[in-house]
């Protein structure tokens, strides 16, 4: 009987130890949760990141003019513009030493000149026997030589008049001009050289245009339109805004790179020749994002604090992708919906029970 009373005793001291215990719990829990920090959390979901291309390549003229001599058996005899010469258009360049050719003029042209008097005289002869055809005074054979003599003395006074005229062409071609306004950025002749070169004497850029051939990957063309605006960086970390011109219709079969022109601004330090790398504003394209504060970066790599189940926060890893408008683009990570803190700064660890807060 007594030992019944004890046993019964010891059960009702467990239950409330049981019940303390529950009830020590619940409080405890209730305490977590009213100190629960309050926390910002936003949406996994998807945004328009404006985001950018970069590429590189050479500066080159917009259009460039190759000039080379028409005559290849003078010399040069004066230069008349050098590299960085802005020359108008029909503007000398160089000339040639004519002296020879001047004094083959002026042979042809007393040629010319005599034969012009050949023919008017045989002219004349021909002209008298005019309608004395079948009259008897002179024979068929006399009348038809002199107009035949007419008619020859004439042609090589013609002849002799192209051959002349052929002559001042050649004299007016001794002076090498510019085709088009423009700036000469390559002079390869000097004072003395022959007309003959397989090079250029002057390469000159039309209007003083250069501008940008970046080469861009085969994936990356598709984004880029004509009129967009670049950010274009020089060789001395220089900025200029430059505009896309033109797309390339090809890619390179080998490289897998396609030309992009972006036309540049008039400046002496645009220099073509030179390199310069592009930055293509303006592409964007929609994708799962969260805002920058939200990515955590430690030694463990990029992650964001997910707000679970009873508002416990989890760590989850995440891949970034492209940048902009504040967001970044999340290639794996938590699922579309979910709610991540806002500020990965704040102080909390996996297992934190938070009061989320929608922004």
């Amino acid at each position: 009987m007594k030992g019944q009373s004890l046993t019964k005793a010891r059960l009702a001291l467990g239950l409330l130890a049981l019940l303390a215990l529950g009830a020590c719990q619940k409080k405890v829990a209730e305490t977590a949760a009213a100190q629960a920090r309050t926390v910002n959390v936003v949406s996994v979901g998807p945004h328009e990141i404006e985001g950018s291309i970069v590429a590189s390549g050479p500066l080159v003229p917009r259009e460039e003019m190759d000039i080379y001599p028409q005559l290849t058996t003078f010399r040069v005899q004066e230069l008349l513009a050098d590299e960085g010469t802005w020359v108008k258009a029909g503007q000398p360049l160089a000339r040639l030493d004519d002296t020879l050719l001047r004094a083959q003029l002026e042979q042809q042209a007393a040629l010319a000149k005599q034969q012009s008097v050949i023919a008017d005289r045989a002219d004349a002869e021909a002209e008298r026997v005019k309608g004395l055809d079948k009259e008897g005074i002179l024979s068929q054979e006399q009348i038809d030589e002199r107009r035949y003599a007419a008619q020859s003395a004439r042609a090589q006074a013609v002849a002799q008049a192209d051959a002349a005229e052929d002559m001042r062409t050649r004299e007016g071609l001794m002076t090498i001009r510019s085709p088009e306004a423009g700036l000469v950025f390559e002079r390869n002749v000097r004072v003395g050289d022959m007309g003959v070169s397989t090079t250029p004497w002057f390469r000159i850029a039309r209007d003083g245009k250069v501008e940008l051939a970046a080469d861009v990957s085969e994936e990356d063309l598709e984004k880029i339109r004509p009129g967009m605006s670049v950010r274009v960086t020089l060789a001395d970390q220089t900025e200029v805004m430059g505009v896309v011109r033109l797309v390339s219709p090809g890619v390179d079969t080998q490289t897998r790179l396609g030309r992009v022109r972006v036309s540049l601004p008039v400046r002496p330090d645009i220099r073509a020749g030179g390199f310069a790398r592009a930055n293509f504003l303006g592409i964007s394209h929609s994708a799962n994002a969260v805002p920058e504060t939200a990515v955590r970066y430690d030694a463990d790599g990029a992650s964001v604090m997910v707000v679970g189940a009873n508002d416990k926060v989890v760590r989850v890893p995440v891949t970034t992708g492209q940048r902009g408008g504040g967001y970044v683009e999340l290639l794996s990570g938590p699922a579309a919906g979910s709610h991540v803190v806002e500020r990965a700064a704040a102080m909390l660890v996996p297992g934190d029970i938070v009061r989320p807060v929608t922004s």
